[in-house]
């Protein structure tokens, strides 16, 4: 059998393959999950469909084991997937899954701290590519998709989601679970009752607990506790007083435990404040940015930005028609629509002008090592939502230390 000799993942975009079962977009993510697994037992999840995937894209009569298909061809692969910043690590704790996953805020955070990856769901096409290149896996789709959910393997240790807060967001509408975004809580329980991982680990905004007179949160709780049995743990904490990092960012994180699995589980603790050392100047460059950033002064609103942003030390918050001082120092809340106007695009002042903080000073502020974390070529706009949406994830990397303290 002849094989391309130079083969990607990306040969597997929008490819048909009249496969009843396998959607178009979850081509690439079936075969780099099949990669990323293929040392371990989860890859029987993937095999038969990943290599269905193969068998349609090179031609191939019959290719039952992948030892069929041509060696550089799979090395090939094989060497995309885990040729990234953050592959998946050599030591192994436990294992977990990582739902609404975004741009791998969790993922990051909790092969930190020894955890692998052996499943990822994101609808966002823009938040895919960013995810699959600082982790080579490409995430599923839908989640609330019964074929999507049957592949994610049988057994893993904790479930991850930061699972979408729209709806109970202060920013948005405040539908809650008549807002079809709220319901996705749903699909987390179909699988944590499924499955049955030892942790549940999730992630929203603080609204979450005060929103419907806290009837909305008493659902999540009920079912979590009552129904699904487990032992929970909750509690707003601020990336600026938990994670070091100089963002004004409450967040609820909600921990629990399935009793029968983790016998200790009553010895967990959320982590302890720490000090802030960390100033804005340690996450803003200091060099020329682009000039898309800086504001020209023939924009209408030059004179107030010039009038009221004097400080180089703190971020200003631009609330449509006026700007407002964060004097804590710190760096307003990060928001989605960061790149789309409105309010709360941060601002601050340099040695070269007033300007929007880029989106790379946005993932900083976000916890994400800018050394070694990728930005694919994507509109600022798009990447600005990334950061918003994320979790800060070295705030999430103290969680999951305590964590796994208790499941070891």
């Amino acid at each position: 059998m002849k094989l391309k000799r130079t083969v990607s993942i990306e040969d597997f975009e929008d490819k048909k393959f009249r496969i009843e079962f396998i959607e178009e977009e979850n081509n690439k993510a079936i075969v780099t999950h099949f990669l990323h697994n293929y040392n371990n037992a989860e890859k029987k999840y993937f095999e038969k469909d990943a290599l269905q995937s193969l068998r349609n894209l090179y031609n191939l009569n019959k290719v039952d084991n992948i030892s069929v298909v041509n060696e550089d061809v799979f090395q090939q692969l094989l060497f995309e997937v885990e040729n990234v910043p953050y592959p998946t690590p050599y030591k192994i704790d436990f294992s977990f899954i990582d739902l609404f996953a975004g741009i791998g805020g969790f993922r990051l955070a909790l092969q930190n701290v020894g955890g692998k990856c052996v499943f990822t769901s994101e609808w966002n096409n823009d938040a895919k590519k960013t995810y699959r290149a600082n982790f080579g896996d490409v995430p599923f789709g839908d989640i609330t998709k019964d074929r999507i959910k049957n592949y994610i393997p049988e057994k893993f240790d904790i479930l991850c989601a930061g699972f979408p807060c729209q709806a109970f967001s202060i920013a948005g509408n405040q539908k809650g679970f008549a807002d079809t975004r709220g319901t996705l809580f749903f699909d987390i329980e179909q699988i944590v009752e499924k499955h049955r991982p030892k942790v549940v680990f999730l992630e929203n905004v603080k609204n979450l607990v005060s929103h419907d007179k806290g009837n909305t949160f008493k659902t999540i709780l009920n079912s979590l506790e009552v129904k699904l049995g487990y032992k929970v743990f909750y509690k707003v904490l601020n990336s600026a007083t938990h994670a070091n990092v100089p963002q004004n960012r409450e967040r609820i994180f909600i921990v629990a435990f399935d009793p029968k699995q983790v016998k200790k589980y009553s010895k967990f603790t959320f982590p302890e404040p720490i000090k802030l050392t960390n100033t804005i100047h340690d996450f803003i460059d200091n060099d020329k940015q682009d000039d898309v950033f800086y504001y020209k002064k023939s924009h209408m609103y030059y004179p107030e930005l010039e009038k009221t942003i004097v400080s180089k030390n703190t971020v200003y918050q631009w609330r449509r028609v006026y700007v407002r001082e964060n004097k804590s120092n710190l760096c307003p809340t990060l928001t989605a629509n960061m790149g789309a106007g409105g309010h709360n695009v941060p601002l601050i002042k340099d040695n070269y002008g007033i300007r929007k903080l880029t989106p790379k000073e946005c993932f900083a502020l976000q916890g994400y090592p800018m050394n070694s974390y990728l930005l694919p070529q994507l509109a600022n706009s798009k990447l600005y939502m990334q950061a918003g949406n994320s979790v800060t994830t070295s705030l999430v990397e103290r969680i999951a230390t305590q964590i796994a303290k208790v499941i070891s």
